[in-house]
């Protein structure tokens, strides 16, 4: 990955906000803490008000989003303590906007199957078993750095932590967030994502984009039902769902554009109750995903278009929810560049990876749709663990060093982003 547009490091060239080894002890416990208590999204009070707290210990002044869940915080809007007039001056009469942090804050519906750790899930079939009590623990960590730094005069320009809630619940905690105003203010926003894939102590990165679109699709297909000796009476119901469930995906794949990645998975099909009845009604669930955002916006009609036409062929009605989701998260070239000058700052340029884009979703992208930004992939896998563990897993967890590696990048991030001319 090119460095010739990286912001420049400071003339020491050596970036304070290192995290001190007490503060590090504390955000492990305060990681746990999170990870044995696992909200859903847009009920994580306990998680705002724990966050809220230790924000307020700091001298900081956060705000709970209107949602009632989720917060932010500003660092370094007081001026600091600034060792010369000249760079009191120099804050209060900066015109840039702010560099956002970002961390989601919810968990998932799912049972915490680790097993032979303190931590794990007190609550039933719930889990943070997507690492967003990581991305939370960083953020966190970073403010409370950076507010240290303030105190010493050395932050050269605010920062806003963005505690968002719901980033698991379509369309994404992200947009309800964005309308409560946390982007005012804001120019550039970085994020990270936990990645079992990833060493820890090293981060994955593209410009471009790093995730896809994600919508849900649901399907309700009806037609007269019968008996199964007689299915030319009738609707075959069970044999139209199957049709729709195996051919809509295959007559998308000869439709779009291959570049596009458009892809239709089901997840779910429900049709009949005994065995010599054909049913009059059926269900399918599932998700579309594509790579490219301009054919995440046509997708809705492309989908619809296949299944009334499948459906159609075996006279079956059919009733389709398209449930808008996510649009791909598109790194923004310069943004990029910024997180490979932090972490080249931190750890060496050995410790970036370039990454391909990815299948899942994150609704990160709702903010790209209003101010640059960027999300790197935050290495938690522990060097040479053999497991293959992932995402959405009951038994994922992560490499805790992983808090250290992060709050580190987004300090050094804030450090170039303020002093870029």
């Amino acid at each position: 990955m090119s460095r010739e547009s990286d912001p420049e490091l400071p003339e020491d060239a050596a970036l304070p906000g290192t995290l001190p080894e007490s503060l590090r002890a504390e955000l492990i416990a305060f990681r746990r803490d999170l990870h044995m208590h696992p909200e859903l999204g847009n009920q994580e009070f306990r998680t705002t008000a724990a966050i809220k707290a230790r924000l307020e210990k700091a001298g900081l002044e956060p705000r709970v989003l209107s949602t009632g869940t989720g917060l932010i915080c500003d660092v370094g809007t007081s001026g600091g303590a600034r060792s010369s007039d000249e760079g009191d001056d120099r804050r209060a009469g900066d015109p840039r906007p702010m560099l956002a942090l970002r961390a989601d804050i919810d968990a998932l519906p799912i049972p915490d199957t680790k097993t032979g750790v303190p931590y794990r899930s007190t609550v039933p079939d719930r889990a943070h078993a997507c690492g967003h009590d990581i991305h939370t623990t960083t953020v966190l960590g970073a403010g409370l750095v950076l507010a240290e730094l303030d105190r010493q005069g050395l932050l050269p320009h605010p920062v806003r932590l963005i505690f968002q809630p719901a980033e698991e619940v379509l369309p994404g905690g992200a947009a309800d967030a964005i309308e409560a105003g946390v982007l005012e203010g804001v120019g550039r926003i970085i994020g990270v994502h936990c990645d079992p894939r990833v060493d820890v102590g090293r981060i994955g990165l593209r410009a471009g984009p790093i995730t896809s679109a994600c919508d849900r699709l649901e399907v309700t297909l009806d037609g007269p039902g019968g008996h199964t000796a007689r299915p030319h009476l009738t609707t075959d119901l069970v044999t139209a769902a199957a049709k729709v469930a195996t051919e809509v995906p295959a007559l998308l794949a000869r439709r779009v554009d291959a570049r596009w990645g458009l892809a239709v998975t089901w997840g779910r099909l429900v049709a009949g109750h005994t065995c010599n009845v054909i049913p009059q009604h059926a269900e399918l669930s599932g998700t579309v995903r594509c790579l490219d955002l301009a054919a995440w916006r046509e997708a809705p009609d492309l989908v619809h278009a296949a299944i009334d036409e499948v459906a159609g062929m075996h006279r079956a009605k059919s009733v389709i929810n398209y449930v808008r989701g996510v649009p791909p998260v598109v790194n923004d070239p310069g943004t990029t560049e910024l997180l490979v000058a932090a972490m080249a700052g931190r750890r060496g340029s050995y410790a970036i990876e370039d990454t391909e884009q990815s299948l899942g979703g994150e609704d990160f992208s709702w903010y790209l749709e209003h101010v640059p930004g960027a999300m790197a992939r935050l290495g938690v896998r522990t060097p040479g663990d053999a497991r293959r563990l992932d995402l959405h897993r009951g038994d994922f967890d992560a490499d805790e060093e992983a808090i250290t590696v992060g709050v580190e990048l987004f300090t050094a991030a804030a450090l170039l982003d303020g002093n870029r001319s």
